[in-house]
């Protein structure tokens, strides 16, 4: 009865959206030409028994790296199959594997959308990154005993409490899942707390330490500070939200004022706020540049990074870092990609989506946190003009990078568990 009423409202709710999808296609006319996938209405493309991994955007995705491969390598023969939600995160795939995977956009957790996705990719292992809890879609793995695992699964106590509601509900989903690899003892009792099978949740550790530095982008970082100087004071704000780049604006002049050649790198979230982000920066005074400009001038005091992808290169240039949706409500992004190129990382208050990493960072003393945008202009200012515990924090941020690797192979020890199993209870059933 809970699943026919959560499906009943999505329906009621379908209306709403597709006016969604539509808004959101505006802005990318590829993700309006697929909109088909979304309700599982795609050609068949004839795979059987595939291995199929869902990341819902660009971090996840990016998390699900070293998994990936690492599937490839134990599964080989069987295809591939990756589901993502966003655009955003379907570009990502198709950087990082073209034509090696086969890519579809997941459908809405409508009973006969779910059905027509599972007829089409017919997957012998299904692999959830992260947080992403469908009553439909596991419930129809669950009928069809495709075994499925939620992986470097986080839940914050946020989102524990948001999920109250509706728990009962949660709880018949997630009876469907055979396996949850938590990132952390806290996200493992959470989820049991939530209705996790207890005997089936273990700690696998974070996806997020086993990612592979891009090539190169040390290389590049090293190229870009060569034609920006060499001695010049550069830090970035990255992943921000709206109200964190005035913030990052504001500080910038307070680092300006001690350090009068010093470069500020902002890099916007969302891609439709790169053209705001940069006339935000032009309004307040500031020397602008873009990524998609060129070459930065002595002058510029301001680079607004408006493209996707390139991000490591510039954290590799970069002296220290600001990880943004951490000075509002956002719950953080991931403060691994800096602290990979052994560069100190600023966090604010709100970190609850990456609580465990930014507090492992914090205690080993390559990361700082602040407790509001004021404190923002100072700390970075402060930390630019000593270069030895620059050095510092970048070798403790590295280190733990270094320690806690070891989630992918954990993770894959842990799969293959349950898909030995299901192949022997389809067997025995057989």
């Amino acid at each position: 009865m809970l699943r026919f009423l959560y499906t009943l409202v999505m329906y009621l709710a379908t209306p709403v959206i597709v006016v969604r999808l539509v808004v959101h296609g505006v802005r990318y006319r590829s993700y309006l030409r697929r909109w088909r996938e979304r309700f599982g209405r795609f050609p068949d493309p004839g795979l059987r028994d595939s291995i199929w991994v869902h990341a819902v955007s660009v971090g996840e995705v990016n998390a699900a790296v070293p998994l990936i491969h690492s599937l490839r390598r134990r599964y080989g023969p069987r295809p591939m199959v990756v589901t993502t939600v966003t655009p955003t995160g379907s570009e990502r795939v198709r950087s990082l594997f073209g034509d090696e995977v086969f890519h579809v956009y997941l459908p809405y957790d409508l009973p006969t959308a779910v059905s027509r996705f599972l007829d089409r990719i017919r997957p012998a292992l299904a692999v959830v990154i992260e947080t992403e809890i469908w009553p439909n879609l596991f419930h129809q793995c669950g009928r069809r005993g495709i075994p499925l695992a939620v992986v470097n699964a986080r839940l914050s106590e946020r989102s524990l409490r948001g999920y109250q509601l509706i728990r009962a509900l949660v709880r018949q989903a997630l009876a469907n899942v055979a396996l949850v690899a938590a990132q952390s003892r806290a996200d493992a009792t959470r989820y049991r707390k939530l209705g996790a099978v207890p005997s089936r949740v273990h700690v696998s550790g974070n996806l997020k330490y086993d990612m592979p530095l891009p090539s190169g982008a040390r290389r590049r970082g090293t190229e870009l500070r060569g034609r920006w100087g060499d001695t010049r004071p550069v830090w970035i704000a990255a992943s921000t939200h709206e109200g964190e780049e005035l913030a990052a604006f504001k500080a910038h002049l307070t680092v300006l004022a001690r350090m009068p050649d010093a470069l500020l790198l902002v890099a916007p979230r969302h891609p439709e706020r790169f053209r705001i982000v940069e006339q935000s920066a032009r309004s307040l005074g500031f020397i602008v540049a873009t990524h998609g400009a060129g070459d930065v001038g002595s002058a510029v005091q301001c680079l607004v990074i408006d493209a996707m992808g390139v991000m490591m290169r510039y954290f590799a240039a970069s002296d220290l870092a600001f990880v943004g949706g951490s000075l509002v409500p956002i719950g953080g992004h991931n403060v691994l990609e800096p602290a990979a190129l052994s560069k100190p990382v600023v966090v604010g208050p709100h970190t609850f989506n990456f609580e465990e990493i930014t507090r492992t960072l914090i205690t080993a003393g390559g990361a700082r946190r602040i407790a509001s945008a004021e404190q923002l202009g100072g700390t970075v200012r402060d930390l630019l003009r000593d270069p030895d515990e620059l050095a510092r924090m970048g070798s403790a941020a590295r280190a733990v990078c270094a320690r806690e690797r070891g989630a992918a192979r954990r993770t894959m020890v842990l799969l293959g568990r349950i898909f030995a199993r299901a192949r022997f209870e389809s067997s025995a059933a057989g």
